[in-house]
């Protein structure tokens, strides 16, 4: 084990002084091998931010990793049953959807159906339901005339839903649960809501249906939940001051659903209390990453191969260099070989340049495109959420690395075995 350390360590230094001698060639074999090596570090630091891209964005729309969302029908006993259950706990909140109106009384939205403001009649005329469930799509008669108002989708909750979906705040302020209620509701809407109120000049007078009376709402902030239709997000206390818990049910087009960390025993008992009267709820575990994982392998494997033949590239740049040098060294070879030199050092010497010259670019690439990534995040941060708080994943790193030392492997193997093979004769024709 001695010996073959000190043969390490000698190949090492030699193989250091190779490269000082030859700056010219070590920087070319750098240069045929860097955009190889930065190739698979930055599609390595490409998908792991498109992994977090895409998980940010499936976050706000379905909740974070291991929360459960229990779904049931929209029905007046189930909302009572929810509403004595869920208010006040921390461990659950409750989402309960409507549509409503904000602006001129007794007018058609100009959005009909809560469609976004750039696709307004995409979803047709509103629909009406009969007490037997028939729907049917309003006429213009019975939705009224055109006029100055926003439909959005009215979500009420019981609680901060922001635990299990991190919606991105852009102004203004979130829901105060710890509040009293107030007369005039408070909302906070989406990017797609503010978007249609600072194109429309609406009064501020809410409708909902079941509500004792209009409201005058009061808006208070604007989020990033990452929906298309226009939303707006109330307290379901402040709710009830205008509209008893069994009539914010929308069946035709509502929403009914339970937010639940993992371990509350909230699941088991609105289990038990929903099948007593026929409503059989729906439990679904929310595991984005898991779900995602087959497209976000393929999707890194594709770039990866890619990134491989740029580096293939770069090694062949590296060989061709280092079957040059060890042309113009056929005489030193031969003469340490004279003096007593295993092949195996010989052949370590020109590997130990090879890899040093791998592990320099690897660094050099890691550095460039660590300081590239730090400037995208400071010119870009702020209108791009997800690079928010991004720094150089490690895993990138670690790929520059392993490819530096692949890359120095294949580009001094075959150097390597030529150089050992060199005879002995030959520093006598020298």
């Amino acid at each position: 084990m001695i010996r073959l350390s000190g043969r390490f360590r000698s190949a090492l230094i030699i193989g250091l002084q190779g490269i000082r001698a030859r700056k010219t060639r070590t920087l070319l074999s750098m240069v045929s091998l860097f955009l190889g090596v930065l190739a698979v570090v930055v599609v390595q630091a490409g998908a792991s931010i498109a992994e977090r891209a895409l998980l940010a964005d499936m976050e706000l729309q379905r909740g974070i990793d291991g929360t459960k969302v229990m779904g049931m029908a929209p029905q007046p006993r189930v909302s009572e049953i929810i509403m004595d259950t869920v208010p006040g706990r921390d461990d659950a909140v409750a989402v309960v959807g409507v549509s409503a109106i904000i602006g001129e009384p007794g007018v058609r939205p100009v959005n009909p159906n809560a469609s976004p403001f750039d696709e307004i009649g995409f979803y047709g005329m509103p629909m009406v339901c009969d007490a037997t469930g028939n729907c049917r799509e309003q006429t213009p008669a019975e939705a009224g005339p055109e006029g100055q108002a926003i439909e959005v989708r009215l979500t009420a909750l019981t609680g901060d839903i922001r635990q299990f979906k991190p919606f991105r705040p852009k102004s203004g302020q979130w829901l105060d649960f710890g509040s009293v209620p107030s007369m005039a509701p408070r909302l906070v809407l989406n990017e797609e809501a503010a978007k249609g109120f600072e194109r429309y000049r609406v009064p501020a007078e809410m409708r909902v249906p079941g509500a004792s009376a209009n409201m005058t709402p009061q808006l208070i902030g604007v989020v990033d939940d990452g929906d298309y239709q226009p939303r707006a997000y109330v307290r379901m206390d402040e709710m009830a001051n205008w509209i008893p818990a069994t009539k914010l049910v929308d069946p035709s087009m509502g929403e009914m659903n339970v937010l639940m960390t993992g371990d509350t025993p909230v699941e088991q008992v609105l289990t038990s209390k929903l099948k007593a009267i026929n409503a059989e709820p729906y439990v679904e575990l929310i595991n984005s990453r898991k779900d995602q994982e087959k497209e976000l392998a393929l999707m890194r494997l594709i770039f990866l191969s890619m990134a491989g033949l740029v580096l293939l590239i770069g090694v062949a740049g590296i060989l061709n260099v280092g079957l040059a040098t060890v042309g113009e060294r056929v005489e030193e070879f031969a003469l340490r070989r004279a003096v007593g030199t295993p092949r195996a050092l010989l052949a370590g010497i020109v590997l130990a340049e090879t890899l040093i010259t791998g592990l320099l670019t690897a660094a050099l690439a890691i550095g460039v495109s660590a300081a590239a990534l730090k400037g995208v995040v400071v010119l870009a941060g702020n209108s791009e959420p997800f690079l928010q708080g991004v720094v150089f994943p490690w895993d990138a790193g670690v790929a520059g690395v392993i490819a530096g030392l692949i890359a120095g492997v294949l580009g001094g193997f075959v150097p390597a075995l030529r150089a050992a093979g060199i005879p002995i004769a030959t520093v006598m024709r020298a």
